[in-house]
């Protein structure tokens, strides 16, 4: 086999998303509840408007999901426990050798490194459930990884943070050279470029552990969109200049050296809870359109938008409150991810 992973923009066959459900991470009172219901649809009916959405739905939550979603999103019942699909469910990639084939990476899950408050027991299984859903050859590996914890370009470069891949709660003992070698496995790439770490909020105890999506995208060819924090009381401000450092001097794949495009991060700083982690590289690119997160701040917004609009040329870009989102640990890529077009026409043969 011949895997690959493709850019984010090569053709959807659809995106696929899992319905919230009661628990730690919805979180507790109804009003509260109801902003990350809202939230998650908001971000189906938006996708929808340009490909198709399929909704993994807890039974608990079958008869919410049908009222909230309209009969335009397909909903496949399973038990769920988390609904970040992201990261427990299939990384999907194609055959160089096999146009006309699907295959669907499925990581091990274990809660993000095992924290105290997760449970993965059914979301675990996702991955293989929806590769049976449509006919993907399962590609398992015994890596602990997320897939917001790798970007792709489809030519053979992949980002990834040491404090997720090598994280000791997640995979004990690993060496880079052996992550590197599943990821060449699985993926398809040539390039591993290692940041040292992700946001600060990420850090904390409902946090990844520096999921590189929040953090950098590889938009086009050798073109990164990376996350800035202009305000220096923020400590993610010496971070990214770090990581932009870094990566300024980097190649991809090809050999080729990136071109950065900053996306500054709306002007609220904290939180009740701290440093916020907004930010406008948690994006999806989607069939001729580009989901883009909105903070409720309108200059910081629109200046985002127009950013992603001249990254991705020809694609209408639409913003979707997501702080229901990031309260909760992520954001919209986080929530979703997308099955590549075959060249079947669409689902794997």
């Amino acid at each position: 086999m011949t895997w690959y992973m493709p850019s984010e923009t090569a053709p959807h066959a659809r995106t696929w998303m899992a319905f919230p459900r009661e628990g730690v991470t919805l979180g507790e009172g109804e009003a509260w509840k109801e902003t990350g219901y809202q939230a998650w649809t908001d971000v189906a009916h938006a996708i929808a408007e340009f490909e198709p959405v399929t909704m993994v739905v807890d039974p608990s939550e079958r008869a919410r999901a049908a009222r909230m979603l309209g009969s335009h999103i397909t909903q496949l019942e399973a038990p769920l426990d988390e609904f970040w699909m992201r990261d427990f469910g299939p990384t999907f990639v194609l055959d160089r050798d096999r146009p006309e084939a699907l295959g669907a990476v499925e990581w091990v899950f274990n809660g993000w490194g095992a924290h105290a408050w997760a449970s993965w027991e059914h979301s675990r299984k996702i991955a293989r459930l929806i590769a049976a859903e449509v006919g993907a050859e399962l590609v398992s590996s015994p890596l602990v990884n997320e897939g917001g914890g790798i970007h792709v370009d489809g030519e053979g470069t992949v980002l990834v943070t040491e404090t997720v891949q090598l994280d000791p709660r997640r995979n004990p003992g690993i060496t880079k050279a052996e992550v590197e070698a599943e990821l060449v496995r699985t993926l398809g790439v040539s390039k591993i470029i290692w940041l040292p770490r992700g946001l600060t909020r990420d850090y904390e105890d409902f946090g990844t552990n520096g999921h590189v999506d929040i953090v950098a995208t590889i938009a086009a060819p050798a073109t990164i969109l990376l996350h800035r924090q202009p305000n220096a009381d923020h400590p993610d401000h010496a971070v990214m200049q770090a990581i932009r450092e870094q990566l300024s001097a980097e190649t991809d794949a090809k050999g080729r050296p990136f071109r950065i495009i900053d996306l500054d991060a709306p002007a609220l700083v904290r939180d009740e809870h701290g440093f916020v982690d907004f930010s406008y590289v948690n994006h999806l690119v989607v069939n001729g359109g580009v989901v883009a997160c909105g903070f409720g701040d309108e200059k910081a917004d629109a200046t985002a938008r127009a950013g992603l609009e001249a990254a991705y040329p020809g694609r209408r870009v639409v913003t979707i409150d997501s702080r229901a989102i990031f309260a909760r640990g992520g954001g919209i890529h986080c929530i979703t991810q997308q099955q590549p077009a075959t060249a079947a026409g669409g689902e794997g043969a």
